[in-house]
């Protein structure tokens, strides 16, 4: 993207109703609206044509972006601080364990305390139903009374970066490699994707990144198919928004617990495993009663279980009975890959190594869209600020 396609695209922005985004935080794709969606990926874009054309994209002169993670994160953690850096804050990490967090601190104290200087805090607490998506409410109505109640001069913005319900920068960033590969929003529509569960040999996967999915990609009119064996449903709530948004969008939501019908004539695979939903509540419910000689036996059962369908991997054959035997491959990463990662997994080796430079170019776009989104909350006319960038003209690199 040139000089000019950047300025076109910050005049599309211009036109879309994102206004209440502004001092707003990004929890979940749908509670966003139409537009709202629209803007993440024209900022994402415009962001990511500023830098292949040297152009700096700092908007802020200081501030600190902070960062939460109580699950284990590559990705998502150095995505987070490379938006942060780009917008010129920086960031610094919470350690639960060094923190006064540890010895019985409250939510509502630690919110205010570490958020004097924050412009955003991003949190990523996936590892309990009922709990992630709670935990970042609390943190946001902390600050918002600290903001009104005079503590904080401004209130940081909290953007999600995955809970128990959804993995919003995970599933914007799929959205916007599929956008780009297929040459275009409006092509998305009509187009089958089978989000599916795959094999793996590990315990506890989060249910998010399939329900974000589903509850995103429905809403472009695509034929969004969920595929798992019995027994390993999402929440159902979650595929009720998948429902709500094909019916509105025109495109279509199907269930089967075939991955060969799910990979039938499909334009995108998305082979992922996940936790049973019910299985989940229950580590939950093991968790916060501190049974962990339950949630050792929880995790054996739930092994064993893994083990009789270890035939839901994504082969050779299965690949070639998609549309043309050439649909696009997808992953969050890490895959388990057969014959690498471990012995029997996900995805087979030679299908993952066809798919590697496309997969890098879809974990690409998770700065882009996490610097969308703080961006889009910072601003009240986002379209004006980055026009001023384009004309200030200020080098990234000297």
């Amino acid at each position: 993207m040139d000089r000019i396609g950047i300025e076109e695209r910050i005049k599309d922005l211009a036109c879309l109703r994102a206004e209440n985004m502004y001092l707003d935080d990004f929890f979940l794709t749908w509670d966003k609206t139409d537009d709202e969606i629209a803007a993440v990926f024209e900022v994402a874009e415009i962001l990511r044509g500023m830098r292949e054309n040297n152009i700096s994209s700092k908007v802020f002169d200081s501030g600190l972006g902070i960062s939460l993670f109580r699950d284990n994160s590559t990705r998502t953690r150095f995505s987070y601080a490379s938006a942060c850096n780009m917008l010129g804050l920086e960031v610094q990490d919470l350690d639960e364990g060094k923190s006064q967090v540890a010895h019985g601190e409250t939510v509502r104290e630690t919110a205010n305390m570490i958020s004097f200087m924050a412009d955003v805090i991003g949190i990523r607490d996936d590892m309990y139903i009922g709990k992630g998506h709670t935990y970042m409410e609390e943190v946001s109505k902390s600050v918002e009374e600290g903001h009104r109640d005079g503590v904080l001069e401004q209130r940081p913005t909290l953007v999600n970066l995955q809970c128990d319900i959804d993995h919003p920068t995970q599933s914007m960033a799929d959205a916007l490699h599929i956008i780009n590969q297929l040459g275009g929003v409006e092509n998305l529509k009509g187009k089958k994707v089978a989000m599916t569960w795959a094999y793996s040999p590990s315990y506890g996967k989060p249910l998010s990144v399939p329900q974000g999915i589903i509850g995103l990609l429905s809403r472009f009119g695509m034929d969004v198919t969920l595929a798992h064996p019995e027994g390993y449903e999402v929440m159902p709530e979650v595929e009720e928004v998948a429902r709500r948004n094909s019916a509105s969008s025109g495109g279509s939501f199907t269930k089967t617990n075939s991955m060969a019908d799910a990979f039938k004539d499909a334009d995108i695979v998305y082979p992922k495993s996940w936790a049973p939903f019910s299985a989940m509540e229950k580590r939950t419910d093991l968790y916060g009663n501190g049974d962990f000689d339950g949630i050792d036996k929880l995790e054996k059962e739930l092994l064993a279980q893994n083990a009789k369908h270890k035939d839901w991997e994504c082969t050779e054959d299965l690949m070639k009975t998609t549309k043309n035997g050439e649909a696009l491959y997808m992953h969050c990463l890490p895959a388990d890959i057969s014959g690498v990662s471990c012995k029997e997994g996900e995805v087979a080796a030679s299908v993952f190594d066809r798919y590697r430079v496309p997969l890098y170019k879809e974990a690409s776009f998770k700065p882009y869209i996490i610097a969308s989104m703080i961006y889009l909350s910072k601003f009240k006319n986002p379209s004006e600020t980055l026009m001023n960038l384009m004309k200030n003209d200020k080098n990234r690199i000297f």
